[in-house]
């Protein structure tokens, strides 16, 4: 690990094919659990199916009309999690898929940011940590509550608190 974290920070102006294939180059000399199937092999054209929506809104309504056991699960999943988190979570990961590391940096900044302004990340804590009782309010409490001004408002900038290289 320290030999892969010295060559990704060598790296000078590293772009995303760099990096992949510095990781793939440290994967490939890797042995851990090299014996070990995918865990999620069975399951990748499901994956795939039910998560391909272009909304958090579609991927529950896809694990909901499909009613394999799987999907049953990861309904139940994301039915605990907070309805902003998760679009948020949505965004930031198309979002991210295209971004340099130092903007992806910027941006999960700024998401740190905003959750802490936000209620829901101090109500998860109670309800796992202070409280046990398992039991979140969220707010807003469903996704269609959600809006897109507000997900907007997490991913702006920051001005002078913005993360700066």
């Amino acid at each position: 690990i320290p030999e892969l974290e010295k060559e990704l920070v060598d790296l000078k102006s590293p772009s995303d094919a760099d990096v992949s294939r510095l990781l793939e180059s440290f994967q490939k000399q890797s042995d851990l659990d090299s014996d070990k199937p995918f865990v999620l092999d069975k399951h990748i054209s499901d994956i795939d199916r039910l998560f391909g929506s272009s909304s958090v809104e579609g991927i529950v309504q896809n694990l909901k009309a499909d009613g394999s056991e799987f999907a049953r699960k990861q309904a139940e999943t994301l039915s605990k999690m907070s309805p902003t988190s998760l679009k948020i979570t949505f965004r930031q990961l198309q979002e991210g898929a295209t971004l340099s590391l130092q903007d992806v940096l910027v941006m999960e900044y700024r998401l740190s940011q905003a959750c802490m302004r936000g209620h829901d990340f101090y109500e998860g804590v109670r309800a796992v940590l202070i409280d046990k009782d398992q039991n979140p309010r969220w707010n807003p409490s469903t996704l269609e509550e959600v809006s897109d001004q507000l997900v907007d408002e997490c991913f702006g900038s920051l001005g002078e608190k913005d993360l700066t290289f």
